[in-house]
């Protein structure tokens, strides 16, 4: 197989702390250029301001991965899909459900790989855990996704905006593996919004779905959390009590826990590069689609300003 040459575009601190390892560490790929609006401080690597100055005047590639507020990737990856190169999309993937639709027609069009990537699915936990929630009867589940919004988005304005998500940012994280591990489908029913009145993203949500048997799942996401973190989802079946935690990484089951370090950016990139070789694309909108179900659904309140 050829060497896939990948541009980065958007070199925020997940791009730095998760994509350019994993890039460096895959060896199908060749990291060959990096695109932001202000220098990223990579002298080594050959700069560019925009996307398109990148195909303007830059190295040849043949994939990028979009690390950019979703605001602003539905033109970027239609540009890149215009000129057959394959994208990667980090999640969500976009800001709205029909600009995805409309990038999957394009990538279809253009004969190039599109890629929905959900980071979470690939925590160590995830596999095994949809693997034994096969074989068992699903009684009722739970999602606790709570953490502080200070220490892990600081000063970032866009996910307070709309088409930002807000608290959704993490929350879709849960969503993206209880869509991948929970046998049925499942749909939301009711909840309550909380939005700061200074804000246009709600700050928390509590909400409670039904699966397509009647078992209920409640999904408990805040970001005013302080102290401990908690990712943890737990599921409660005809054959005992599985959780997961740590965001899909540590796995418990009734005969016990299993744990097996980082592998989501890796597993990301080794799955987006057997997807161009196939030739294939992989855009799974159902965690985005329940995100935009709470807008339709839920209650909205006000709770107090939030203030950086």
């Amino acid at each position: 197989m050829a060497t896939i040459r990948i541009a980065v575009v958007g070199m925020g601190k997940i791009a730095h702390d998760q994509h350019l390892p994993a890039i460096v560490g895959n060896a199908a790929f060749e990291l060959v250029a990096v695109v932001s609006p202000s220098d990223p401080g990579m002298p080594s690597m050959p700069y560019f301001a925009t996307l398109q100055a990148l195909f303007d005047d830059g190295p040849q590639v043949d994939a990028v991965a979009l690390c950019t507020p979703p605001q602003v990737r539905h033109d970027l990856a239609a540009l890149a899909l215009s000129r057959g190169v394959h994208v990667f999309l980090e999640k969500p993937p976009g800001a709205t459900l029909a600009e995805v639709a409309a990038l999957e027609e394009r990538a279809t069009t253009a004969n190039a790989t599109l890629f929905a990537a959900w980071h979470s699915r690939f925590a160590a936990g995830v596999a095994p855990a949809r693997a034994w929630l096969a074989e068992r009867r699903i009684d009722s589940a739970w999602i606790v996704w709570r953490e502080d919004v200070r220490v892990w988005h600081p000063g970032q304005a866009w996910i307070w905006e709309p088409g930002g998500l807000g608290v959704f940012d993490p929350g879709i994280n849960a969503l993206s593996i209880a869509t991948e591990i929970l046998p049925n489908a499942f749909f939301l029913k009711k909840g309550t919004l909380s939005t700061p009145a200074n804000r246009a993203a709600p700050i928390a949500a509590d909400l409670t779905f039904l699966d397509t048997t009647g078992a209920a799942m409640t999904m408990d996401l805040d970001w005013r959390q302080t102290g401990p973190q908690s990712w943890d989802i737990t599921v409660e079946t005809d054959g005992g009590t599985l959780r997961l935690a740590k965001g899909g990484a540590v796995l418990t089951l009734p005969e016990g826990t299993d744990t097996n370090g980082d592998e989501e950016y890796p597993g990301l990139y080794a799955r987006f590069a057997s997807l161009i070789v196939d030739g294939r694309s992989e855009v799974d909108t159902r965690p985005f689609r329940l995100v935009a179900d709470a807008s339709l659904r839920c209650t909205r309140i006000l709770v107090e300003n939030l203030d950086d």
